[in-house]
């Protein structure tokens, strides 16, 4: 006897949807809607992103990659009194858990560390999901996806500190905050993770 608790998907039922403007369209059997375009809006339509897999891994290699310069290279300089000293992104975690100060320090951890690290291998995870076909832990993998999607807004934070402390702390030769070379590899990383989440389709996780 057929499952009929089963919930098919849109392709399945023959219809499309265009992401422009959200309008439903019927499917012409597997080529796509009929003249090809969204009647509403004139925009292109597909069935799925178009070469998402590519990209995406394309992405999340650049990412991985400029992971290792953005933790090992120094990510702020502080001149005090005209001495300057560098600081990567864990000795300023390693600075505030010395200081008593575990809130912000795991805050930085978290934000600056292991959330570009879940991100990476999470989205690693789903393509490598998608590419074998794995059928198992569908659901939790595309719950991994959207905490992937909600946390990604929280990863500049480091970058938006240093520039805050920049703007501040500027007090020509007494004391001055500069950007450090890891600063640049870090929103490298973290632009290169949010457009991998952008171009990502994770209806392919189903069509399995």
């Amino acid at each position: 006897m057929a499952n009929t608790n089963r919930h098919i998907t849109a392709l399945e039922a023959g219809l499309a949807l265009c992401r422009d403007c959200g309008k439903l369209l019927p499917i012409n059997g597997q080529h796509g809607v009929k003249s090809g375009f969204c009647p509403r809006c004139g925009a292109r339509i597909h069935l799925r992103k178009p070469d998402s897999m590519v990209r995406t891994w394309a992405l999340i290699v650049t990412a991985a990659l400029l992971a290792f310069p953005a933790n090992l290279l120094p990510v702020m300089r502080v001149d005090y009194l005209g001495v300057p000293e560098e600081s990567t992104i864990m000795d300023g975690i390693i600075y505030f858990f010395q200081e008593g100060s575990y809130a912000i320090g795991i805050i930085i951890l978290t934000a600056s560390i292991l959330v570009p690290l879940f991100k990476i291998i999470g989205i690693s995870l789903i393509l490598l999901s998608i590419h074998f076909k794995w059928k198992t832990w569908l659901r939790h993998t595309a719950l991994m996806f959207r905490v992937i999607e909600f946390v990604g807004r929280w990863s500049m934070i480091d970058i938006f500190v240093i520039s805050l402390l920049q703007v501040l702390v500027n007090f020509g030769y007494l004391t001055s905050v500069e950007v450090a070379p890891a600063a640049t590899y870090f929103a490298g990383v973290v632009l290169a993770t949010m457009f991998a989440a952008i171009t990502l389709d994770p209806r392919l996780m189903w069509d399995a």
